[in-house]
């Protein structure tokens, strides 16, 4: 069975780790690319975009995939949206492995948003010490409220970090634990986090942490998603996978 994998995710490596000794299965993990030095897999793996759903189509005939499953970020809008279209139009099987997102907790003080540009204005006028943990990405519109003072974490520079004129960057590669993210924001003062309602247990420390220390937490809500079959556990994914194998 030839199986592509949209990855970049904790689940997108577990299942990967989950097929890598099986004959019978061939799966290919495919990387955005935007992580300079990314994890090492124990499948082969492709990095880059398709070219949208035509290109993924095209990628589809030319390493004959019989399935596909998505297990890239909740946020990771349009290539979800092109491996909804492309495996529509080709009628190849389509499986959204994917976290539920956190809920709020009793104690919590949770602003939430539709979008990060949204999450700018939550922030307020009043100069504030604002932990953005929301990924590289999307970090210039932070731009928009210089009187806060950031504090920025991420695995790569960003290339967006220079729009922020008082900003400090922190290179790491998670999980962290709560005690680590507990610390760093007490040892910094923070008042504020922003963050994407990711979901998943590698990411959820800064959120407990938050919640204790009574940190506000502005958290921008899921986009909308394809209507695809879905599932949060490993073992659906592969129960999903037997039941889509080829005939022999």
């Amino acid at each position: 069975m030839r199986l592509l994998i949209l990855g970049g995710t904790t689940e997108a490596s577990a299942l990967a780790r989950a097929l890598a000794p099986r004959a019978d299965i061939a799966p290919i993990l495919s990387l955005a690319g935007r992580t300079a030095n990314p994890k090492p897999a124990p499948i082969p793996k492709r990095s880059g975009g398709f070219g949208g759903a035509d290109g993924m189509i095209a990628y589809f005939k030319a390493e004959a995939i019989d399935a596909v499953i998505d297990a890239t970020h909740p946020f990771a809008e349009q290539i979800s949206a092109n491996a909804a279209k492309a495996c529509a139009e080709t009628h190849m099987p389509l499986l959204v492995f994917t976290r539920p997102p956190w809920p709020r907790q009793p104690g919590g003080h949770w602003i939430e948003v539709e979008s990060l540009d949204a999450a700018v204005d939550a922030l307020g006028a009043t100069p504030r010490r604002v932990f953005l943990t929301q990924g590289r990405l999307q970090l210039g519109v932070f731009a928009r409220a210089p009187q806060h003072e950031y504090l920025v974490r991420s695995i790569d520079r960003p290339a967006e970090i220079d729009a922020l004129p008082r900003a400090r960057l922190i290179l790491a590669r998670g999980p962290f634990t709560l005690q680590d993210e507990e610390r760093l924001m007490r040892d910094e003062g923070i008042e504020m986090l922003v963050s994407k309602n990711s979901g998943g247990e590698s990411t959820y420390a800064k959120i407990e942490a938050a919640r204790r220390l009574g940190v506000r937490v502005v958290i921008a809500q899921r986009p909308a998603t394809p209507d695809v079959e879905t599932v949060t556990h490993l073992n659906d994914a592969l129960a999903w996978i037997e039941a889509h194998r080829p005939a022999p």
